[in-house]
Order: structure tokens, then C-alpha cells, then sequence
């Protein structure tokens, strides 16, 4: 039963995220969730801000850090339509995120011939100072039809 519960959940929070990244420049959208709450949702204004960094996950994660005024992330997770970047990936170590949670993979978005650097967040995380749990595939095939839409 938790375990379903769960599940539910995670399905529940990437939902959001798939609307966010809809409104987005790029479909990413990210939710930080702490204690099944949403604390935050944002999604990719690269073009918009004329800003390269502005990715869904570095958005969410700004807002929130400025919102609490503190830095730490501890003990929250970030679900995120596609697997965080390198630099998003490392941004969730230096906020120190607990958990990230993503429907398609970097491997995923390049076949789909969207530009990537083909570094997983998992080699990112094993190569930083952090433990951070990762879960893959939630709403996969929801989140790749974001990128194959016009």
C-alpha cells in the first residue's frame, strides 16, 4: 500500500511539472516538494531571459532558496520532466537537494534529437560530495511527448 501510495505521489508531482514545463520556452518543468507539499514550480525561460543558465531546475531552485533566504535544500526533492543537465545536477548538489526524481533521460532527449551534454546527474552525484537518491521513468513516455508536440 505505501509503496502505491508513493508512486501516486511521484506520478502526482511530475503531472505538475509536465504543466510547467508547457508554459515554458523549452519543454522542462521542475517542482520541489518537501513533505508532499509543493514548495516551488518553475520551468525553462532561456530565451525568455536571454540567460543560458535559466533551466527549469536553476529557476525553482532560485526562487525557493530566495523565498526561504537560505541557501540549503536538505530534505527537499526536485522533480524534473527531463534528467537535470550537468550544471542543473550539480546546482541540486550545491543546494543540497535529498532527492531527484525525472521522467526522460539525457540518453531519452538526445535520441530525440534535443541538444545534450551526455553526462548523467547519477555521474555528477557520485563525483560530488552528496548523497542524493535519483528516480528514473516517472511519467516517462509523458514527458518525451512534450518534446515530440510542434
Amino acid at each position: 500500500m505505501l509503496t502505491s501510495l508513493a508512486n501516486m505521489n511521484q506520478e502526482y508531482f511530475m503531472q505538475l511539472a509536465l504543466e510547467a514545463a508547457k508554459k515554458g520556452d523549452a519543454p522542462y518543468g521542475a517542482v520541489i516538494v518537501k513533505d508532499n507539499q509543493v514548495v516551488s514550480l518553475a520551468y525553462n525561460t532561456v530565451r525568455q531571459d536571454s540567460d543560458p543558465s535559466a533551466h527549469a531546475e536553476i529557476n525553482v531552485i532560485r526562487s525557493l532558496t530566495a523565498k526561504l533566504k537560505n541557501p540549503s535544500l536538505e530534505g527537499y526533492s526536485i522533480y524534473t520532466t527531463g534528467e537535470p543537465c550537468p550544471m542543473c545536477a550539480t546546482a541540486c548538489v550545491w543546494a543540497g537537494i535529498s532527492e531527484i526524481i525525472y521522467g526522460a533521460s539525457i540518453e531519452d532527449l538526445i535520441s530525440l534529437n534535443q541538444g545534450q551534454i551526455n553526462i548523467s546527474c547519477e555521474e555528477i552525484i557520485a563525483k560530488s560530495f552528496r548523497k542524493i537518491k535519483v528516480t528514473k521513468g516517472i511519467l516517462r513516455t509523458e514527458c518525451l511527448e512534450l518534446f515530440k508536440s510542434p
